[in-house]
């Protein structure tokens, strides 16, 4: 049983991930947008996309809707848990008290570690600097630095819970987020291909509908790599790395498989190697590929191309465009937030003084 999660990012679901392993039966209490707004300052989605959102990571076995900020043991009985789990990163009440006191106490908290590379604040920073440093196999990193030093770092000092990092990918990370699971006779194999950035509640829905067009679906996802996005989306898009897409996509429920680094081209060659009985594509436009050909020829060639109408009209651009929106104010809320944290470390600091 854990909270939160505003922009749901990899990282949420790696704490997830780790919680579920902990126990047999994982209930997520995600705050209301009020409840968020009192702690954290307004939220970038409403608690419905958050809801939404969490229910379709593949760990979740339920979501506990407008779940207090602080976690208290009348909260864990109600839901029957045994115990809630939180990252090792502090959170803090508005009057700064730790939010979790309460449960430690009672000995029914466990801590997951915090994901390395990637952070909220981190994310805001890539779609307000504009750079693509970020950017799997581009060295952009010195016009970076120059603008990171004042991004993520408190009023003095430098916090080391938020700020800009590098995600390293390993094969350890994909396979904890794999499902492992190869198609059997019967299934639909579905392939659906783009950039899937910032992977979101529009994705969810698009996704969710693709899964009910077949009894059994295995859904394949064909994620294009840094450049090929950057070709067709331009400015600084994917502001997540082909790395981070994996992770995002992988983790949630209506994805079996990921093609890493997927041709533009939806080829006969990609078709048949994983047997693929339908394609689908959202409601978004097609950009054509470097020779002005259509994408999805051939998948249209074979009569095998579906256009899938999500519902939703939440798109990646319409994301960083709300989120630089309350930039200001997440400015204002990063800084408080970094002070907050650097205070809390200075006095952990005297206190560990104090002891010796």
């Amino acid at each position: 049983c854990m909270s939160n999660y505003d922009m749901v990012h990899y990282g949420h679901s790696n704490q997830l991930r780790q919680a579920r392993a902990m126990g047999d039966y994982l209930i997520v209490g995600v705050h209301t947008d009020e409840e968020i707004s009192k702690h954290k300052g307004p939220p970038v989605f409403t608690q419905e996309e958050r809801y939404k959102m969490v229910q379709a990571i593949k760990w979740v076995d339920e979501i506990a809707p407008g779940a207090p900020y602080v976690t208290t043991l009348e909260t864990l009985d109600k839901y029957s848990c045994d115990f809630c789990v939180h990252g090792d990163d502090i959170t803090l009440t508005i009057d700064g008290k730790d939010t979790y006191e309460e449960v430690k106490t009672a000995g029914r908290y466990r801590e997951c570690k915090r994901t390395q590379g990637v952070s909220t604040t981190d994310l805001v920073g890539r779609m307000l600097l504009m750079t693509k440093a970020h950017h799997s196999n581009i060295d952009e990193d010195l016009d970076y630095r120059k603008h990171t030093d004042n991004f993520g770092k408190g009023p003095k000092g430098h916090s080391p819970w938020t700020g800009v990092s590098q995600f390293l990918q390993t094969s350890q990370k994909i396979i904890q987020f794999a499902s492992g699971k190869e198609p059997e006779p019967g299934d639909t194999i579905i392939y659906v291909a783009g950039a899937f950035d910032l992977f979101h509640v529009g994705h969810v829905d698009f996704l969710a509908k693709v899964h009910q067009l077949a009894e059994k679906p295995y859904i394949i996802a064909g994620l294009h790599f840094d450049q090929e996005v950057n070709r067709y989306k331009g400015k600084n898009y994917p502001i997540m790395n082909i790395h981070e897409r994996t992770l995002s996509v992988l983790a949630c429920r209506y994805v079996s498989e990921v093609v890493i680094g997927a041709p533009y081209a939806v080829t006969a060659d990609l078709l048949d190697h994983f047997k693929v009985t339908l394609v689908c594509h959202g409601m978004t436009e097609v950009v054509p590929d470097k020779d002005g050909s259509d994408p999805y020829e051939e998948p249209k060639r074979r009569g095998i191309f579906q256009l899938v109408d999500s519902g939703s009209n939440l798109t990646t651009d319409l994301i960083v465009q709300r989120i630089i929106k309350n930039r200001l104010e997440f400015e204002a809320r990063n800084q408080k937030k970094e002070a907050k944290e650097l205070a809390v470390l200075e006095a952990m600091r005297r206190l560990e003084e104090e002891k010796h």
